[in-house]
């Protein structure tokens, strides 16, 4: 028996997440109504295939739609501040999303095999700290899967996995999807940073900040960046804490850098683990990207020099700060994954040379002056 069977649940969304949802609690004997905003929706016909075409609404979301809801599912791209969305808070009807649902299956497994979970997020860099993670946990000879905002969606992988659970999950959690999360209790979670993103969807940088450190529910360790003041400020005296920044450690206990005979050396304490010129992904961020990546799966106990190794043979993900071309002595980095203002500034500082940046695509009500 679980908490889903034969309570009346309306999703909202069918983007992956909201598909995700759907597949998940179908399996589980919800009795299911599906709605999105969009005319034609991305995976319709399977949706009306799993619940019945009378029970998929497409347009706008209308006040019929919740009535007899026990629980809303909702989509990261759905705000909570939606209208109908409110009002069924306003009257106690619970609103989850998929990383809460995947957090719920995890308790019914109690301490029967259960995963260890390391959760990232972060304004900047937590996809590829995810995937840094999920190689370096690999290379140490685990059952690691990378999930979450990161894609494929949680709860698909659960399923494709016949429930078989991995022996580490690794979540890279968006701040939309940490609005919903009220039951993950990771091992080890991090804010990477927080920098301007998604004021098109918040009040203003509190309620951002505020969404991200939801992540620290729980009593796992915390994993916090000294360099930056808003994640630094999250820290619980009652918690275990380790930091990382692109600093010497302040403790032997806490990650940073070493200036070793002229180069910049990844270290934790006083020892120096690795030459930056090591690493084969670029910049000073992805400097402090590996530092927090060695941080996350020591904390969950894992070797250092199977995770040294992994940091070695890492090569970086597509469209982030990624080199594609040198011509007439010029060379061409490719960074459109880096959509916010934090992001640019981050990889501009970390190639440590002049440039010149072409940008385009939506404000999302950020500051630009940091790039002037």
């Amino acid at each position: 028996m679980n908490s889903w069977s034969n309570k009346q649940v309306l999703v909202l969304g069918l983007g992956e997440t909201g598909l995700s949802m759907v597949r998940w609690l179908s399996v589980h004997g919800a009795h299911l109504r599906v709605a999105d905003s969009r005319d034609a929706p991305p995976g319709l016909a399977e949706v009306m295939s799993l619940v019945g075409a009378g029970q998929v609404f497409c347009g706008e979301f209308t006040a019929s739609l919740f009535d007899g809801i026990d629980l809303i599912a909702i989509s990261p791209g759905v705000p909570l501040g939606t209208p109908h969305v409110a009002k069924a808070v306003g009257r106690g009807i619970p609103v989850v999303g998929d990383i809460e649902l995947f957090a719920q299956q995890l308790t019914l497994h109690g301490a029967r095999a259960k995963p260890q979970v390391i959760a990232i997020t972060g304004a900047n860099g937590k996809t590829t700290v995810t995937s840094m993670v999920e190689h370096m946990c690999k290379t140490a000879g685990r059952d690691a899967v990378a999930a979450g905002n990161i894609s494929p969606a949680v709860l698909d992988v659960v399923m494709q996995r016949g429930g078989k659970q991995p022996e580490i999950w690794v979540l890279e959690l968006s701040s939309f999807q940490l609005e919903t999360t009220t039951s993950l209790n990771a091992d080890v979670a991090t804010v990477l940073n927080i920098s301007e993103d998604h004021l098109d969807r918040y009040d203003g940088m509190d309620g951002y900040v505020a969404a991200k450190q939801r992540i620290f529910q729980g009593c796992g360790v915390q994993l916090l960046n000294r360099d930056d003041a808003r994640s630094w400020g999250m820290r619980n005296p009652a918690r275990e804490c380790v930091s990382f920044g692109l600093n010497a450690p302040p403790t032997e206990a806490d990650f940073g850098i070493l200036n070793e005979a002229g180069e910049i050396g990844l270290a934790q304490g006083s020892q120096c683990l690795l030459k930056a010129r090591e690493l084969q992904v670029a910049g000073l961020h992805n400097v402090a990207n590996a530092l927090a990546a060695l941080a996350l799966c020591r904390a969950v106990g894992l070797p250092m020099a199977a995770l040294l190794a992994g940091l070695r043979s890492f090569k970086g993900l597509p469209h982030r700060v990624e080199r594609v071309s040198e011509l007439q002595g010029v060379t061409y980095y490719d960074d459109s994954k880096g959509t916010n203002v934090g992001a640019t500034v981050a990889a501009l500082e970390g190639l440590g040379c002049k440039a010149v940046l072409i940008a385009g695509g939506e404000g999302k009500g950020q500051d630009f002056t940091p790039l002037c």
